[in-house]
């Protein structure tokens, strides 16, 4: 048997469990392989020449690193740029399909190590691409339009099961789809916020710019947002509707790209990686474009598919489905958390949740000496980052790790088990500022995990 054998009794399964196996061009495959590659070099360059690896990751005394991966360390400032420079070689390799699975494997790990280092970081295209190269590892994009059939180091073949290239859709999909549901919430479809808050700042902008004061150009923005997540894909699966449907991913992510720049390359990550829904005739044309250039062999249309063994089929399967069910799982997690997901955070980061809501902070903490009464009053400036401590003032996982750095600071100065105090006011989506966390706990004692921190105020949504 070459496939999972489980839920074999359910109406439908064995044709859809056909169906995964049917063969299918791999041009799509592969044109997302250059693509995706490209696309990395240029981030990896523009990373580089801003001096942003030595900004985010040399510079800082101090790193908001994630729960369960505070061994991942900054490697300096040689090891840094070494570890950019695998990163960019890599990149390179999975674009020409030269030693491919081990590039995809040093990508994703070097990719990974660098943003799990300060959660300060985080973005959801991040968090995208390193999902998509833990995927890469398992695709055969490298039997075709690539070096390491030209240096005979794999076999050319031109098909492989539809599941292959349907992992890629499914993930890029995954992202649209859980993005949508994200905006399903009061106050981005009833009140259209936080787009009446943003847009005004764009009022400049030739031509469109007066319009940005208008609340149903807020509202405009805010629905065709959730309907374009929501569905976008589903037009983007069917023939007749993809090239239209391709049109709108221009316009939205391009719109998206002049009126919030701070979003960085994510709208061109988008509009590149939805090619993948096109047909195996416009991949085919893409690659003989390219082939053009005379740097690939590529294998005749007519030549046999290489096999599968059925162990191999069936153990990436068991991978990719494991894989999925997770990436399903992983965006609910917040229905464990009591309170408002936008307030607490809890849940928040790798759920899709992209450009949702404005929020602004000030937290001030105070080291307290239990023997003498005396207080200390942090200077954080002296520990961070502006930009860590921005992120840091409005999450709680973030406040909390700092306190405990604050504590072993201080302790190591010769205070004695130093009670750290923080007196913190949030601002939500432009409603008043108000007491984010309860000053009267000594942060210092309270554990750093997945639990609810029952230390966050409730959010009280009164104006």
């Amino acid at each position: 048997m070459t496939a999972i054998n489980f839920l074999p009794d359910i109406p439908g399964w064995q044709s859809f469990r056909s169906r995964l196996q049917q063969p299918l061009s791999i041009a799509p495959l592969v044109t997302f392989r250059v693509l995706f590659g490209l696309m990395m070099l240029g981030s990896l360059a523009r990373f580089w020449h801003k001096g942003w690896i030595t900004e985010l990751y040399v510079k800082p005394s101090f790193y908001f690193t994630y729960q369960g991966f505070e061994w991942v360390r900054p490697l300096g400032y040689t090891g840094m740029h070494l570890l950019f420079a695998g990163m960019a070689l890599a990149a390179l390799l999975i674009t020409l399909g030269l030693f491919y699975r081990l590039a995809c494997v040093l990508f994703f790990l070097t990719f990974t190590y660098v943003e799990l280092i300060d959660s300060t970081n985080y973005l959801n295209h991040y968090y995208f691409i390193s999902l998509i190269s833990f995927l890469l590892i398992w695709l055969p994009a490298n039997h075709y339009f690539a070096l390491d059939v030209t240096f005979k180091r794999q076999h050319p073949i031109n098909s492989v099961p539809r599941w292959m290239v349907g992992t890629i859709r499914l993930q890029v999909g995954l992202v649209y789809f859980f993005a949508g549901i994200a905006k399903l919430n009061g106050d981005w479809l009833l009140r259209a916020l936080p787009m009446k808050i943003w847009l005004p700042a764009k009022s400049h902008l030739l031509l469109v710019g007066p319009l940005m004061y208008e609340t149903w150009v807020a509202y405009l923005f805010s629905w065709f947002g959730a309907l374009y997540d929501l569905f976008i894909v589903f037009f983007l699966l069917h023939r007749k509707t993809r090239p239209a449907a391709y049109f709108l991913v221009l316009v939205f992510h391009l719109a998206t790209a002049l009126f919030f720049p701070s979003i960085g390359v994510f709208p061109y990550v988008m509009i590149l990686s939805s090619l993948v829904f096109f047909s195996s005739a416009f991949h085919q044309r893409f690659l003989a474009t390219i082939q053009r250039t005379g740097l690939f062999r590529i294998a005749k249309l007519n030549s046999p598919a290489l096999p599968f063994k059925p162990r191999a089929n069936q153990f990436l399967l068991t991978i990719i489905g494991i894989f999925f069910f997770l990436q399903v799982l992983i965006p609910f997690r917040f229905l464990l958390y009591p309170g408002s997901l936008f307030w607490h955070e809890e849940g928040f980061r790798f759920s899709w949740r992209v450009m949702l809501m404005e929020k602004s902070g000030n937290v001030f903490f105070y080291v307290k000496e239990p023997g003498t009464g005396k207080t200390y009053e942090v200077n954080n400036r002296e520990y961070l980052s502006p930009l860590q401590e921005k992120m840091m003032s409005t999450q709680p996982d973030m406040i909390l790790r700092f306190a405990h750095f604050l504590a072993e600071t201080y302790q190591q100065e010769g205070i004695k088990e130093p009670a750290v105090y923080a007196e913190c006011y949030v601002a939500l989506n432009g409603r008043r500022s108000r007491l984010f966390i309860d000053p009267t706990v000594n942060l210092a004692q309270q554990s750093l995990s997945w639990r609810h921190y029952s230390w966050v105020l409730p959010y009280q949504k009164s104006e």
